[in-house]
């Protein structure tokens, strides 16, 4: 069975669903025969590499919120958070553009990486302050899931694997995908959103039993 999941790594909701997905995965009888592949998706293509000011601040100049509305989301996806296991610090966080970050998890995915660079690079956003456009600060992480920091420098000084992602995002457009997180069970099922842990071990049963 085949999971994709088009995701972004500064999504407060990506995180989320990764988690309950990961929990449906881990009841279901058939696990071991599950390939997820994660497939890449930018909130915003154009966004700098650094927004100015707090990610409160962000909301409030995105969304037209009032800075106590974008507090109230902010409190309110922290508790949803921690219902998953998840320590969220978004007080620290610094939004920005993923290009790179994206770049590197298929740089991952060819190493077979990808699940643990995800994680890994998802965490240090939410739960660690990550500037997620730095380079060296991307490199400096890479230890954490199997690579080393030089070679994923050298990789991200280029411009190597930009079309990956670029591909990725033309075929969620293909598939009407307009938020994310969006899983795809074997090429024919779509779920979008952090849905329940209910909901992913449902679809993963339905998907198991249309092979």
């Amino acid at each position: 069975m085949q999971v994709e999941i088009w995701s972004d790594m500064i999504c407060p909701w990506c995180y989320i669903g990764k988690k309950r997905f990961e929990m449906a995965l881990a009841d279901f009888s058939q696990r071991d025969s599950v390939r997820v592949i994660w497939r890449s998706f930018e909130l915003d293509p154009n966004a700098p590499s650094q927004h100015p000011g707090t990610l409160e601040e962000h909301l409030s100049r995105k969304y037209g919120y009032s800075s106590q509305q974008a507090k109230e989301m902010i409190e309110r996806v922290t508790g949803v958070a921690k219902e998953v296991g998840l320590e969220y610090h978004l007080n620290e966080a610094h939004p920005g553009n993923t290009f790179d970050a994206h770049r590197l998890l298929h740089f991952a995915a060819s190493r077979q990486l990808a699940d643990q660079a995800t994680e890994r690079i998802m965490h240090a956003y939410f739960c660690e302050g990550l500037v997620v456009s730095d380079r060296m600060a991307l490199a400096r992480l890479a230890p954490k899931f199997g690579m080393t920091a030089d070679e994923v420098l050298a990789m991200l000084e280029s411009g190597t694997y930009s079309d990956d992602v670029r591909a990725n995002e033309a075929r969620a457009a293909e598939l009407g995908i307009a938020s994310v997180p969006f899983f795809v069970f074997n090429e024919k099922t779509g779920i979008s959103g952090a849905q329940s842990v209910e909901v992913f071990s449902k679809a993963l049963l339905e998907a198991s039993m249309d092979l």
